[in-house]
């Protein structure tokens, strides 16, 4: 029972095998060579739940901004532009520093959700710009300020500022005026799986000739000082004499577990001394100087580079000299060492920089540095020729494979936005460390956590042990994955990596993430919140894009969603009436109140999302196990499961389910929620929003061949429509001129118009730039009393006036691009049962189309957010800076969290290629008269 929106890959020529492809085949494995290295690196770590140990559970303070640089993370690390073995025992990223910035930029500043005006939000500038799934070749640009970066300013003038304002950026400093700033691009290419050759490229496109210092650095995530890992790590310099190889500066970085790895950095003539200066630190917190504590356990403290480069204090690093030549020594114990060890040179270290310095960069000069990162001993040809063909010849295959990837027939265009999109999502791929039983009960070298813990965030998840590569929703706002996010970035990731996504789908059922009553992991804050059930449908994707080819991998994501789906039934459907509740579901402030609040006793909320979504996650697995079937007759019997829940459901959301009274309304002719109340009573709140459309999504097209194959889901087909027509109202049949059809659908006969009016009304809902989520019908807002308290609700196209959720996600009239692709689908399945079937766009237009037709008008408005105008602006951009017209800004496009429903401005995360990319998916399909196969 496939859907019609995506072609099976096996109807697709054979990709040509280009060098990455052929990396691709060799790494299907999680733990293959070529996947050993990636921007694995979190974009921020500070600030998480995985670093929080305080009592009020508050984050953002826990461990804030001002603390990161002095503070050893417990389960991560941070950095810009960096990369990362897949364990996250070795990282090495950029620092940077102006000669005016009080704190060496280590990491990316932005304000927490209580500091924004609009929640938590990042000031800082910067894109991926390209990158391969095996993360061969990788190209990452950041837009450093060569002014004194303003971190007081942004925090007072944003704290200023209220709901109905704009958010206070970056570029309404003035510190960006007249490009001054530097463009530092960092490329990355391997030589080998375990061999990195690493650029680092600074252009002045300021008037004026400007300072900067860069400092690559190389260190190991702090394993050793919570008692629980008692594997060694040390960085030691090597001296220059080292080698025969003139002009290099090394240091040897050795592991217990992840072996010897040599980091050489190539002198650069244009520095003030050609020769790096090698600095020398460890990653252990600053005691001395955050709490006033009489020693450190080690000389030299995490923001020991710091202290040194920015504020001259000479004795913060180990500084070594030409002749430093350590690897030979033994190390010694580092656990709970005396502040001051027996000579400057005999300790190993675990954190390390390169120190170039560039007094006076001219205007629109470029200054480049070179390093190597790999296992080998360094030689003649470390940065000989061969490091400058590796370069190049990453770059030409990942153009190679991008050539294949992408449809030939795509202009340039959108050939760009394509290849942004991806490159955000594979930069996206996060090492994400937590074992919530000992973030729970402490570690045995650190103070008991407060009791509050026990009781409090994710206590009932204390089976969850995570210490994978994850595809995360936003490396700096949510640098943490969330499940439904997860499961639309996995069907773009299908089209790059289908290893990648397949392994990701599976990860999340897995018993170390899946709670053990069967509920999928909602997201770090909250485990146990619920997103929409959209697992199963990204799998059928996968698995159509991957080539229909894996037949293992739909059983084994279907096996474990078995539990899932019951732990819907028994959790969320409480009185068995086939209509579920499920909290806010992902869609924030989209009510009239939290929906994930506490109702009164005895109060239900029956929810059109919630039922909705679980008709359409019905018919996903009902679709996959009939791709089963044929392979094994029990999967003829899970078919026949879900097309029973999938027919209550329909039956008990279209007609009267609980008390009486349905979510249909017949004289609005829309869905609601329903409110029902102890005493028998309910009432409908009649809010036209998404929570109305989700219905559409409940639609299946069985194929000719399905009688065939699956006997028992036949038989009982035919027994329900003879003896109990009653229940079958979500079996739609039409004829047309080739003979009759059949398809299982929630919104069907006279319903199906009325609502398709309403989403294709530009007085409502649809907008230039796609399906909003709250109908423009409230630019008045909407009032009502909901058990005698007064609520309302507006139409608030761009961010939030409330603070709801934090406040910086907004489900009040935004385009999300999510719901909006599943829509479109849906459109074309409806089409794919009634291909006569026309709908007028706009409503009172006059002007018909057929659903596929109309599907394809709603992807060309979302790709076309990202597709500059007859202006050059591109609709995401908004009024932001890039949208000016100089040339620097507009080359770079941002994939955000949401966009506003009139304008298309992006909103909310400003780097969320995550669920965002599936404009990549839009852009990658095969061509319209190829989707139906």
């Amino acid at each position: 029972m496939s859907s019609p929106s995506v072609t099976p890959g096996s109807d697709r020529p054979a990709a040509p095998p280009t060098a990455e492809h052929r990396r691709l085949a060799e790494s299907s494995d999680p733990g293959a060579p070529w996947r050993l290295w990636g921007p694995y690196l979190s974009g921020r770590q500070w600030g998480t739940v995985r670093e929080d140990y305080s009592a009020d559970g508050d984050a953002w303070t826990s461990l804030p901004f001002d603390q990161a640089h002095q503070r050893a993370y417990r389960w991560g690390e941070d950095g810009l532009g960096g990369v990362c073995d897949r364990f996250g025992f070795l990282n090495f990223s950029i620092a940077l520093w102006n000669g005016r910035d009080p704190v060496l930029k280590e990491r990316l500043f932005g304000l927490t959700n209580g500091e924004g005006n609009h929640g938590e939000d990042v000031k800082e500038y910067w894109w991926a710009v390209d990158s391969t799934p095996t993360h061969s070749w990788m190209e990452w640009l950041y837009r450093y300020p060569q002014a004194e970066y303003p971190y007081r300013l942004l925090r007072e003038a944003n704290a200023a500022r209220g709901r109905d304002e704009r958010e206070y950026e970056l570029s309404d400093t003035g510190v960006l005026d007249d490009n001054r700033f530097f463009d530092v691009a960092v490329t990355y290419a391997k030589a080998g799986p375990d061999d990195y050759c690493i650029t680092v490229t600074a252009t002045n496109h300021g008037p004026d000739p400007a300072e900067l210092h860069l400092l690559p650095q190389l260190w190991f995530r702090n394993t050793w000082a919570w008692g629980r890992d008692p594997r060694t790590a040390s960085l030691r310099p090597r001296g220059r004499s080292f080698s025969t190889v003139a002009g290099v500066t090394a240091v040897r970085a050795e592991h217990e577990m992840l072996g010897r790895y040599e980091l050489v950095a190539h002198d650069c003539p244009a520095a003030d001394s050609p020769a790096p200066t090698l600095l020398l630190c460890d990653n252990e917190t600053d005691a001395v100087g955050l709490y006033g504590a009489e020693r450190n356990r080690t000389r030299y403290a995490k923001n020991g580079i710091d202290r040194y480069v920015v504020h001259g204090d000479a004795d913060a690093v180990f500084v070594a000299g030409a002749d430093d030549d350590d690897v030979t020594d033994t190390r010694p114990d580092h656990h709970g060492q005396d502040a001051a060890p027996s000579g400057p040179g005999s300790e190993p270290r675990t954190k390390a920089a390169f120190w170039y310095r560039f007094s006076a960069v001219a205007p629109g000069a470029s200054v480049s540095i070179r390093l190597r990162l790999s296992t080998d001993e360094p030689g003649e040809a470390t940065f000989g020729p061969d490091f400058d063909a590796v370069v190049a010849d990453r770059r030409l295959e990942a153009d190679e494979f991008y050539d294949v990837v992408i449809p030939a027939d795509r202009d340039a265009v959108d050939r760009d936005i394509a290849r942004r999109a991806f490159a955000g999502l594979l930069w996206g791929k996060q090492l994400y460390r937590y074992t919530v039983a000992h973030w729970l009960s402490g570690d045995p070298a650190s103070p008991a956590p407060p009791a509050q813990r026990l009781t409090g965030r994710n206590e009932s998840w204390g089976h969850l042990a995570l210490a994978d590569v994850l595809s995360m929703p936003d490396e700096w706002e949510y640098p943490w994955f969330a499940s439904w996010d997860l499961a639309f970035h996995c069907v773009a990731l299908a089209h790059v990596d289908p290893a990648f996504a397949k392994h990701q789908l599976v990860l999340l059922c897995r018993e170390w993430s899946m709670h053990p009553n069967g509920q999928l992991p909602a997201y770090e804050w909250e485990f146990g919140d619920v997103n929409p059930p959209v697992h199963a449908w990204a799998t059928w994707q996968v698995y159509l894009i991957d080539g229909r080819r894996d037949p293992d991998f739909l059983a084994r994501i279907l096996s474990k969603l078995l539990l899932n789906f019951a732990w819907w039934l028994n959790r969320k459907d409480p009185d068995g009436s086939d209509l579920f509740e499920g909290g806010f579901l992902g869609m924030d402030n989209i009510g009239l109140f939290d929906r994930s609040k506490g109702l009164p006793p005895g109060t239900r909320l029956q929810q059109s999302d919630a039922t909705a979504w679980m008709a359409f996650s019905c018919l996903q697995m009902l679709t996959i196990a009939v791709e089963l079937a044929p392979g094994s007759k029990a999967w003829d019997d899970v078919a026949t499961t879900f097309l029973e829940h999938f027919l209550s459901i329909a039956k008990a959301m279209t007609e009267f389910g609980s008390h009486g009274i349905s979510l249909w309304d017949e004289e609005d002719r829309f869905f609601y929620d329903v409110l029902t109340h102890p005493d028998g009573t309910s009432e409908r709140l009649r809010v036209r929003s998404m929570v109305g459309l989700l219905p559409l999504l409940g639609v299946a097209v069985p194929p000719a061949t399905l009688a065939e194959q699956l006997p028992d889901y036949t038989a009982r087909l035919t027994w329900l429509v003879r003896h109990r027509p009653q229940d079958s109202v979500g079996l739609q049949s039409c004829t047309g001129p080739d003979g009759s059809r059949t398809a299982l659908a929630l919104v069907g006969g006279d319903r199906l118009p009325a609502v398709l009016s309403r989403l294709f009304d530009e007085g409502a809902f649809l907008s230039p730039h796609g399906i909003r989520s709250l109908s423009a019908e409230y630019r008045t807002p909407f009032t009502t009393v909901v058990d005698g308290v007064p609520f309302g609700i507006g139409y608030e196209p761009g961010e939030s006036h409330s603070g709801m959720f934090g406040g910086n996600s907004n489900w009040r009239g935004p385009v999300w691009f999510p719901v909006n692709a599943l829509l479109a689908d849906a459109l074309r399945s409806h089409g794919a049962f009634d291909p006569d079937r026309t709908v007028e766009v706009p409503t009172g237009s006059g002007r018909s189309m057929s659903l596929a037709q109309a599907a394809d008008l709603l992807d060309d408005r979302l790709i076309g957010l990202f597709r500059p105008g007859p202006d050059g602006r591109r609709p995401s951009d908004g009024s932001r800076i890039e949208a000016t017209d100089d040339p620097l800004w507009r080359a770079h496009p941002t994939f955000s969290e949401y966009f506003d429903g009139d304008t298309g401005e992006g909103l909310g995360a400003s780097h969320q290629t995550g669920w965002t990319a599936l404009v990549a998916h839009l852009l990658c399909r095969r061509p319209e008269e190829d989707r139906h196969g």
